[in-house]
């Protein structure tokens, strides 16, 4: 989310991507994201019916995402305009300080969000994050290191973190 409050657009404009995931679904009008949808986690007939189907119109978000499996792009340069409350979008704001190939425990977003016992609050707020993976709520991990909850599953949490670990280490991006 950027300094400046951008705008949800009047349209939202929604198209799928390939990842080495599988198939994740970009909303918002190319440059602005308003809810991402991770690989095996939507289906065409959930999509919202006032939302236009437009191939290549999240082409920029489309771009970043390949560059990020790709190991060449550690943070994104999009508008990020999430719906929640006011406690979720402080959740989130928080989550996109977690620096690439790291993470955070619960309690470090609580604290951060200046609620230290929020801590079930930041979880069901990271459950709620609308543009997930944009929004890095796969770094945020367990206070004793294990890995908890992830909308896609557990197996997709692991492969992101190992993934950025791995190029943050110099070793290059999973395959």
């Amino acid at each position: 989310m950027t300094t400046r409050t951008p705008t949800a657009p009047a349209t939202t404009l929604w198209e799928e991507t390939d990842s080495p995931l599988g198939t994740f679904l970009l909303a918002g009008d190319g440059r602005t994201v308003v809810a991402t949808r991770l690989p095996g986690q939507w289906a065409k007939e959930d999509v919202p019916e006032e939302w236009v189907l437009a191939p290549g119109a999240m082409a920029p978000a489309a771009a970043q995402l390949d560059e990020y499996f790709t190991g060449a792009r550690r943070t994104f340069d999009l508008q990020f305009v999430p719906s929640g409350t006011p406690f979720q979008l402080a959740v989130w704001r928080a989550l996109l300080t977690i620096p690439y190939g790291r993470t955070a425990s619960y309690g470090d977003i609580a604290t951060k969000v200046g609620n230290k016992k929020a801590t079930r609050a930041v979880g069901m707020a990271n459950n709620r994050n609308p543009i997930a993976l944009f929004i890095p709520c796969h770094r945020v991990i367990g206070a004793n290191g294990s890995l908890t909850g992830y909308g896609g599953g557990l197996e997709m949490k692991s492969w992101l973190l190992d993934h950025e670990r791995s190029v943050a280490s110099g070793q290059g991006p999973r395959g």
